[in-house]
């Protein structure tokens, strides 16, 4: 795993493409029989990208704390929006927009110092060498035998046509690999839909490293990716490796005119910190209007995002997973020499936070953002045995931060947590 990936604790995803036209659900629209495929594909005489600004996308993106982005250059209906010379589906050929998206957007994001990520969906419903329910992209009447959740589909009817279809999902993703500078991250989507014999891995996997030796891999790539990729769950417990939770600003991926049921900042920031607390990103996702532009309510969260992570950016960046909540019921990061603990405090304590298990003496606490210093004691603890006893920090709403409160412990040695026995836990 490229040490960029762990470092970076924070990305945004964004979903655009010709369902924002209508502001309906991309691809699942017509899988799910919403609409018919043809209704879906009369989107493209919509798609202007008018005010599409990439360098505003960038700033955005970068104010709101994130070291990488992740952009859908081909959903599952098969429209790209990059320049493809293997296909007249795109929105270079086929929408009134005419400009290469993909393109726009990674010059810029470069230029503001962040890494590239490319979705790219490995099925495609509109090609016509893509063999599955919907043959040709025509929707099949009876919709109850589809599940997007099956096994993957028995067998292949035409072999040949199959491998048609491989090669040209190697010849798209050539394209997006080297025509647009280093692609730092690939993060397919799709692969249920097939085995990985059918999908021919690990061998597409070692073209991929052929085209861009770096490049980090997801999961969905029916076990050959490089990292987990949970979505809109937080897990409960840390995954193993590396991981990377994708969730929406509001319920839906792109966007939709009607879905105004947004997470809250605070959501977001204390979601934020649970991924972080156990050593994952949180890829966070926007979807553009039709013609470009960012809804105001995404942008606000976005820059009050990154507000919060410049006011407390030490407990964030260059850390790693903190200690368990069995210790503290609240998330944490430890410092890389693991002589710092950061407490995140997510609601207004009445006069104490409660930190159990800690063996090291504390050298100083002191308020993240304000920098004011808290006073501690410790209450019980068997010595004679090397239990210890309960740490208890006072705090009250007065040295609070208006979202999340960050604190920090600092030590003259690495931590370490009482984990009975004798044993000593330092991380989740």
């Amino acid at each position: 795993m490229q040490q960029w990936f762990t470092d970076a604790k924070l990305g945004i995803f964004i979903h655009y493409g010709i369902y924002a036209v209508q502001g309906v659900a991309e691809s699942w629209s017509f899988y799910n029989g919403k609409m018919s495929h043809g209704e879906y594909m009369k989107q493209l005489d919509g798609f202007t990208a008018s005010k599409f600004d990439a360098k505003h996308w960038a700033d955005i993106i970068a104010r709101s704390g994130a070291k990488y982005s992740v952009l859908t250059t081909k959903h599952h209906d098969g429209v790209a929006l990059f320049d493809t010379q293997y296909s007249d589906l795109s929105v270079m050929k086929a929408t009134p927009a005419k400009r290469d998206i993909v393109k726009e957007w990674s010059n810029a994001i470069r230029e503001r110092g962040l890494h590239v990520g490319m979705y790219y969906s490995l099925i495609d419903w509109s090609h016509p060498d893509y063999p599955s329910v919907f043959e040709s992209g025509i929707v099949p009447a009876d919709l109850s035998q589809v599940n997007r959740f099956s096994s993957p589909v028995d067998g292949i009817q035409d072999e040949e046509t199959w491998q048609k279809f491989l090669t040209f999902n190697n010849n798209q993703l050539r394209e997006i690999m080297t025509n647009y500078g280093t692609v730092d991250l690939l993060w397919f989507d799709g692969d249920w839909e097939r085995s990985a014999e059918q999908w021919g891995l690990p061998v597409f996997k070692e073209y991929l490293r052929s085209l861009s030796p770096n490049v980090i891999i997801n999961s969905r790539l029916q076990g050959h990716g490089d990292y987990k990729t949970p979505e809109q769950g937080i897990p409960i417990t840390r995954p193993e490796g590396a991981w990377e939770f994708c969730t929406t600003i509001n319920t839906s991926w792109g966007y939709v005119h009607d879905d105004h049921k947004y997470k809250s900042l605070n959501q977001i920031i204390r979601m934020f910190c649970d991924c972080i607390s156990m050593g994952g990103n949180m890829l966070l996702d926007i979807g553009p209007m039709e013609d470009g532009t960012i809804d105001p309510r995404q942008e606000d969260i976005l820059l009050g995002l990154g507000d919060w992570i410049r006011a407390h950016e030490e407990a964030i960046y260059g850390t790693q997973d903190g200690i368990m909540t069995r210790y503290y019921l609240g998330g944490s990061t430890l410092s890389a020499d693991k002589k710092t603990l950061y407490l995140f405090v997510y609601d207004a304590p009445k006069e104490n936070i409660c930190l159990k298990g800690l063996c090291n003496p504390i050298k100083k606490i002191t308020v993240l953002h304000s920098g004011k210093e808290l006073t501690h004691e410790i209450h019980g603890g068997v010595p004679w045995f090397d239990i210890p006893g309960t740490t208890w920090i006072h705090m009250t709403p007065a040295e609070t931060h208006e979202q999340v409160s960050v604190l920090k412990l600092e030590f003259d040695e690495e931590v370490r947590m009482y984990g009975g026995a004798g044993t000593v836990v330092t991380h989740n």
